[in-house]
């Protein structure tokens, strides 16, 4: 098989597209139509502050077709109102493929970028409140508890673990786990969120899947910063059916989503001799089956 074969039906699970109030290199439409244009199979838009299956519904009736679905999400940031039930059963309504836990108003992200500007952030004038979804005996608040249970009925949704510490979404998953729910992705543990190699290797074997993103990792990236030793750790110990690639591009100035993915399964092969069918495995057949799309 070769490269371009293999990345024949890609799904990009973490784009940053527009409208939002942080600077976006392109919009929702304009990603759409550069992945028809690349075989693409698959799109979910992220947004820190906003749902965003208003655009992707409207992007998918009046511009889809059947060879390329784009699918919403929402992140349960302060935006939202935190993690909330209600937000979530909103979303349901409204066919969200992608229920994150907390990303830019975790405690743990405000910790990452204290005294530096995040890249994904937006313009605001009132200050996140720190979100924290463990008690004090390191158990999941009941919140977080109402979330998972309401999802194990929803086999369809994913579940993201955003920018929490590594000890809430240990957690997250272990419970996650225990109530069914099978469809979990693990954001970038290897940075920022900073979980160890062997907390990745553990969550893997649970089922989950264990995100590899292009904009920390490849240097074509405008602000990489990814171990690149750890990530060739991760490969050599996790399998690739339990590893999704994804781009989470879209920053204003960086290289676009779908340009960025398929230079990323490039840099992969070509930096740590990542074998065609592992691509495949990694950018289509797992994110396909995280969306749905496999059985279609």
């Amino acid at each position: 098989m070769s490269l371009e074969t293999a990345i024949q039906g890609l799904c990009d699970l973490h784009i940053h597209a527009g409208p939002s109030i942080s600077k976006r290199a392109v919009d929702s439409w304009e990603v759409y139509e550069d992945a028809v244009k690349r075989g693409f199979r698959g799109l979910v838009i992220k947004d820190h502050y906003f749902p965003t299956m208003m655009s992707s519904e409207i992007v998918q009736r009046h511009l889809g077709n059947d060879s390329l679905k784009i699918y919403g999400e929402i992140v349960l940031n302060n935006a939202q109102g935190g993690i909330n039930l209600k937000a979530v059963d909103a979303a349901c309504g409204m066919n969200v493929k992608i229920v994150c836990m907390p990303t830019v108003s975790a405690r743990h992200h405000i910790k990452q970028y204290e005294g530096r500007a995040f890249v994904g952030g937006g313009k605001e004038s009132v200050p996140e409140s720190p979100v924290y979804y463990l008690n004090e005996n390191g158990e999941l608040k009941p919140e977080v508890m109402k979330v998972i249970d309401y999802l194990s009925d929803k086999p369809d949704v994913i579940l993201a673990t955003g920018h929490g510490s590594p000890a809430e979404i240990d957690a997250l998953i272990d419970k996650a786990v225990s109530k069914g729910i099978k469809r979990i992705l693990v954001n970038h543990p290897f940075c920022l969120v900073e979980a160890t190699l062997e907390q990745m290797i553990k969550w893997a074997k649970m089922g989950a899947m264990i995100e590899l993103n292009a904009c920390d990792i490849d240097p074509v990236s405008s602000f990489a910063d990814g171990d690149l030793s750890l990530v060739g750790e991760i490969l050599d110990n996790i399998a690739a059916n339990q590893i999704v690639i994804d781009s989470d591009y879209g920053q204003n100035g960086n290289i676009k989503p779908v340009e960025g993915l398929i230079h990323f399964t490039e840099f992969l092969a070509d930096k740590y001799g990542v074998s065609e069918d592992d691509i495949h495995q990694m950018g289509v057949v797992n994110p396909g089956w995280l969306l749905g799309l496999n059985d279609k």
